[in-house]
């Protein structure tokens, strides 16, 4: 398994709010890396998102915008390349928010979402949240919705269904955006 995890938190219910992004990498089954900033949002207002992720105004004043992000990142979007996240559609939906929102050409990927795969591979579990999934097959999650470790929680959750399931019923999930 090759792929990148992401994970967004944002400011607001706004598409290009993000506030927080993590990537963690996966080269051959193994984690081999990690990336984690703050962002400073183009919005006037951080909502009841506080509540969950934490973040607030003060914490990204200084951090970087989401160009100067994309600028470091931008390489890893690289053309089919897979990309995971738990939730993909928010995630996605939250990076093409951003890019439109600067004008920023959109990246071809492949796409794959851990809910999906955790609703198929595992029917019997009462629900497929993050910490649900963790909670059953016993992947560490110690602070939910801090982006990087939900990003290596989702990264652990494809490893784990690769292992015990095999890559062939994650192969027909796999989206191209």
């Amino acid at each position: 398994m090759n792929f990148i995890a992401m994970d967004f938190e944002t400011a607001n219910y706004q598409t290009h709010s993000a506030c927080s992004l993590a990537l963690v990498m996966v080269k051959n089954d193994k984690i081999v890396g990690e990336y984690y900033t703050l962002i400073k949002p183009q919005t006037d207002f951080f909502w009841k998102n506080i509540q969950i992720h934490g973040i607030k105004p003060e914490d990204v004043a200084n951090a970087p915008e989401f160009p100067e992000v994309w600028d470091q990142i931008k390489h890893y979007y690289l053309e089919n390349r897979l990309i995971v996240a738990h939730n993909a559609g928010f995630d996605t939906k939250i990076l093409a928010g951003c890019l439109d929102y600067y004008h920023i050409p959109q990246p071809h990927y492949l796409s794959l979402c851990t809910v999906q795969t955790s609703r198929r591979l595992f029917p019997e579990m009462h629900n497929h949240r993050l910490n649900t999934v963790c909670d059953e097959l016993d992947i560490p999650l110690k602070n939910h919705h801090d982006a990087l470790e939900d990003s290596r929680a989702c990264a652990n959750i494809l490893l784990y269904q690769a292992e015990h399931f095999g890559t062939h019923p994650l192969k027909k999930l796999v989206k191209a955006l």
